[in-house]
C-alpha cells in the first residue's frame, strides 16, 4: 500500500494511514467536537484550535477541515501542538539554494512517479502549489496504465491514492523544478502481498524500455511476510516481481521506494494489524532499489536548523528499518555487516518523513473541498530525494542507475576524519524506530537501521553522487 496516511483508510508505505492505499502519511489532524464551521473560523482566524493529530496507528482519520493557505510553523505549533513545513523551508534545511542559483534544477532529467489510480485535479493542485511557493509548472505527463476506474471522492482508498499521488508529485517537483515529471497512474489499488504490484511492475518496465525515466519515486509498499508463500520459505510471488527493477538496472536507471512508516514492523494482509515482532517491506529491501528512511526536523519559520535531524519517531509513525526476511547481504553492505548480518538491511538514506515537522500539500479532489493539508511519512522522503537524485543525474550529465555503490561509499567516506572529501553526508545519532511495542533499531555513528547514513547536504551530496 502506499505509506499510510494519518488521516485516510486507504494507504500504506510511505505515508500514514494503516490502510492499503496510501503511502503518504496524511498527517492530517482531527478536530474535536466543535462544529465545521466553528472549527474553521478558529483556524482560519490564527486563533489556537482544538485541531489535534491522530496516531497512525489508531487507524482512518479524515480531517474535515482544510486551511486556505498554508500555516509558518510557528503558527502550526500554536494551533495543531507539531510543526508543519512548505518546500521553501526543505531547500533551505537541504541548502539547495547554491545549486539553483548555479543552474542545477534536475533541467533534462525525469522523475517517473507510480501510483494507483493517481488524482483527477493533480495539474490544477500541482499549479496552485507551484503558485503559491513561486515555482515554475513542471512539464508533468500523466501516463494511465489501463482502464482507471472513474474517480469517487467517496471512496478512501481512491481518495487515499489521491492524496499520495498529490504529495508525490508536488515535492518530487519542488526539490528539481527543472525535471520532467511522468506521473503513471495504474488500475489496480496494490495492497498488501502481490495485489496490485503486477500493473506497477508491468507500467515500469514498459516506461524504462521506451527510454522514460531517470528516476523512478515509489511511495508504496507491502510487507513481505504478506507474499504468498513467506511462511514456507518459498519466496517466488516475491521475486517473480522484479523484473522491473532489473531492467531498470540494466538501462541505468535509479529505483527508490520509501521505508515505511511503523518502524521495525509493518502492516498484516489486512492493511491495518501491525505484526508483532520486526518485519521488513518491498520494494524498500530489494537490493536493485535504494531504501529512503524517515527523519524528523526541526527547523524555525526561514527553514534554519535548531537542532540536527533525528530518526522519526514522533508517535504518529516512525521510519521503517531492519533486516529482509527474503534478500541477502548485497555487496554494497560488505562494510556494514556487522550492523546488517547477512541480510539486506533498509533504510540506505533518510529525508523529511515526521508528521511532527510535516509538509504542506495542496488538493482539490476531497469531499471538503479544495484546500492546504500536512502531510508526513516517509511517502513524502521519498519523492523529496528522487529530486536530489534527478539534481545530481543533471550534474552527471547521465543517468546514474543504481547509486547504493555509490551512496555507500559516499558513506564509509563520511565516517573517516582523515579523508577530506565532501561528500555531503550527515550522520544522523539519535533516535530510534522502535513502535507500538516492537523494539526497534538505535540510530548511532556511521550506518544503522533506523536511519542509513543519515541525510544529506545537498550542495555537497549532489556533487559528491554524480562524481
Amino acid at each position: 500500500m502506499p505509506t499510510r496516511h494519518l488521516a485516510s483508510t486507504a494507504g500504506r508505505r510511505g505515508g500514514v494511514t494503516v490502510n492499503a492505499a496510501v503511502a503518504a502519511i496524511a498527517v492530517l489532524a482531527a478536530l474535536a467536537a466543535a462544529p465545521a464551521a466553528q472549527r474553521a473560523g478558529a483556524v482560519g482566524a490564527g486563533r489556537p484550535g482544538t485541531v489535534r493529530p491522530v496516531p497512525a496507528v489508531v487507524g482512518s482519520v479524515n480531517i474535515q477541515v482544510q486551511l486556505p493557505s498554508p500555516e509558518p510553523t510557528s503558527q502550526c505549533l500554536t494551533l495543531f501542538g507539531i510543526r508543519c513545513y512548505t518546500p521553501l523551508q526543505y531547500r533551505t534545511a537541504y541548502n539547495l539554494g547554491g545549486l539553483y542559483s548555479s543552474g542545477i534544477t534536475g533541467r533534462g532529467r525525469t522523475i517517473m512517479i507510480v501510483d494507483s489510480f493517481g488524482s483527477p485535479t493533480i495539474q490544477n493542485d500541482v499549479h496552485v502549489f507551484d503558485q503559491q511557493f513561486g515555482f515554475p509548472d513542471p512539464q508533468l505527463r500523466v501516463v494511465t496504465a489501463g482502464q482507471i476506474p472513474p474517480f469517487n471522492k467517496n471512496d478512501p482508498t481512491m481518495v487515499g491514492w489521491a492524496e499520495e499521488t498529490t504529495l508525490d508529485v508536488e515535492y518530487a517537483h519542488a526539490i528539481a523544478p527543472g525535471a520532467r515529471i511522468v506521473l503513471v497512474e495504474t488500475p489496480v489499488a496494490e495492497t498488501e502481498g502481490v495485489t496490485g504490484f503486477p500493473e506497477m511492475m508491468k507500467a515500469e518496465q514498459a516506461l524504462i524500455d521506451q527510454g522514460v525515466g531517470d528516476v523512478i519515486s515509489q511511495s508504496f509498499g507491502a510487507t513481505e511476510n504478506t507474499f504468498p508463500g513467506f511462511d514456507q520459505g518459498n519466496f517466488s510471488s516475491l521475486l517473480n516481481l522484479r523484473y522491473a527493477f532489473t531492467d531498470a538496472f540494466t538501462r541505468h536507471v535509479t529505483v527508490l521506494a520509501a521505508s515505511g512508516d511503523a518502524g521495525a514492523t509493518d502492516a498484516m494482509s489486512d492493511g491495518t494489524t501491525l505484526y508483532p515482532y520486526r518485519v521488513n517491506s518491498w520494494p524498500s529491501s530489494d537490493p536493485l532499489v535504494t531504501s529512503v528512511g524517515g527523519a524528523q526536523l526541526d527547523l524555525d519559520n526561514a527553514g534554519n536548523r535548531l537542532q540536527p535531524d533525528t530518526v522519526w519517531n514522533d508517535g504518529f509513525g516512525a521510519g521503517g528499518g531492519g533486516r529482509s526476511g527474503v534478500f541477502g547481504r548485497p555487496a554494497f553492505q560488505a562494510g556494514v555487516s556487522g550492523t546488517v548480518g547477512n541480510h539486506r538491511g533498509t533504510p540506505d538514506i533518510s529525508m523529511s518523513a515526521a508528521v511532527d515537522g510535516g509538509c504542506w500539500v495542496y488538493e482539490s479532489f476531497e469531499p471538503t473541498g479544495p484546500g492546504w493539508e500536512i502531510f508526513g511519512g516517509t511517502s513524502e522522503a521519498t519523492p523529496i530525494f528522487s529530486g536530489i537524485v534527478a539534481l545530481a543525474d543533471q550534474v552527471a550529465g547521465r543517468r546514474l542507475g543504481d547509486i547504493n555503490p555509490a551512496l555507500y561509499r559516499l558513506g564509509k567516506l563520511s565516517q573517516n576524519p582523515n579523508v577530506a572529501v565532501a561528500t555531503g553526508i550527515l550522520d544522523i545519532t539519535t533516535g530510534n524506530n522502535s513502535f507500538v511495542g516492537v523494539t526497534g533499531f538505535n540510530a548511532g555513528l556511521g550506518y544503522d537501521l533506523a536511519s542509513g547514513w543519515g541525510t544529506v547536504d545537498a550542495a555537497s551530496f549532489v556533487r559528491a553522487l554524480a562524481r
